[in-house]
């Protein structure tokens, strides 16, 4: 891991992405705070109970918003990613070097997403489900295609989603024969070949494949971004409401199921076009029409999405959360403040903290990357 100080990171930079990256790693980290629980639990029995439900993953077939957040993590990074190789391409760095960092970030990214499940309180285990490791994978394929056309990138994503239809739908591997069963799919079979165990909850490794497109359409949207194209957004509303329409289409007509848990093609599709709904709405309103008021507070977060994804996995999880919370709750009886509301405000007592490490490391310019 690198740090970054000083004006390696006040280049230019797509204020919108920023945005958007800290946005998403706020919302995921009041969820290690267990603020949506609290809040959840406070609902109970009212209209705004089914609303708290959207902040959680849908237990198998369809969407809810909480099913957006990795997607459009992955989608983000592509973006990045893409805004990385032509500024590496600008300064004459040879493929072979640019190759060679790739393959070092993809490396670290699946280092952090291993060690990010390893350590259990039964012991080390070995595991493969985490965002980071998937990431890494989906990193090196779309850097691999990055100089092919546009035409031939999407041609290729095309390819990866019946790929992922013919592995789920004809491998026909005894037990694991029925492509859209929980345990009893395809990428089920290859978590034992892989890792000898099954996700409790229905993940899957082979999620890296499809979610693949999601790494290469938000390059293909970097490049896009760059280029000197006048009807940018026309291109991403357009491409945002075909994969809508494709992908809640075939599910509704019965063909594939939208489920998450195993990023089938048409989950894929719907999340990227709902992915690239947002960026376009966050780059017309912040890029275009210049609206940068009031944005530190995600942009902070945003500049370092890795250390807070990092903190709250690693430290926040394992320690800090509850060593903060038995603070927070011991103050607040001693005011006799009531369970529940002594938990919400712990909650974001313990966000608070994590912001304002972020803050710290945003005015001593020191941004995290891989």
């Amino acid at each position: 891991m690198q740090l970054f100080s000083g004006n390696s990171a006040a280049s230019k930079r797509l204020q919108s992405l920023d945005f958007m990256r800290g946005f998403i790693m706020i919302l995921l980290a009041l969820e290690s705070t267990a603020l949506y629980d609290h809040l959840s639990t406070a609902t109970e029995g009212n209209f705004l109970h089914g609303l708290m439900q959207q902040f959680y993953h849908h237990p198998w077939h369809g969407l809810r918003f909480w099913d957006l957040i990795q997607p459009m993590f992955m989608f983000m990074a592509g973006v990045a990613m893409g805004y990385s190789l032509h500024k590496q391409k600008e300064q004459g760095m040879a493929w072979s070097a640019s190759f060679l960092k790739t393959l070092k970030r993809s490396g670290l990214l699946f280092f952090w997403g291993v060690l990010d499940y390893s350590v259990r309180p039964t012991g080390l285990s070995f595991e493969l489900w985490d965002v980071l490791t998937q990431l890494s994978f989906t990193t090196l394929v779309t850097f691999f295609i990055f100089q092919w056309s546009n035409r031939a990138q999407i041609l290729f994503c095309v390819g990866i989603l019946l790929l992922t239809e013919v592995l789920y739908r004809f491998t026909n591997i005894p037990g694991f024969d029925q492509p859209f069963t929980d345990q009893h799919n395809f990428g089920n079979y290859m978590d034992t070949v892989l890792m000898n165990k099954i996700n409790k909850d229905g993940w899957v490794a082979i999620n890296c494949i499809p979610t693949s497109v999601h790494t290469i359409a938000g390059a293909l949207t970097g490049k896009l971004l760059l280029s000197t194209e006048k009807n940018k957004l026309r291109y991403m509303v357009g491409a945002s409401l075909i994969c809508l329409a494709v992908g809640y289409g075939i599910d509704f007509a019965g063909i594939t199921p939208i489920i998450k848990h195993t990023a089938t093609s048409t989950f894929t599709l719907a999340s990227l076009g709902w992915g690239l709904a947002a960026l376009s709405l966050c780059y017309w309103w912040i890029d275009i029409k210049g609206h940068h008021k009031n944005l530190d507070f995600f942009t902070i977060v945003g500049m370092n999405s890795l250390f807070i994804y990092l903190f709250f996995e690693i430290v926040g999880d394992r320690w800090f959360s509850n060593y903060f919370r038995t603070i927070t709750d011991g103050l607040m009886q001693i005011i006799h403040v009531p369970e529940l509301l002594s938990n919400i405000i712990s909650s974001f007592c313990i966000f608070g903290v994590a912001w304002g490490l972020c803050y710290f490391l945003y005015k001593k310019k020191i941004f995290l990357r891989v």
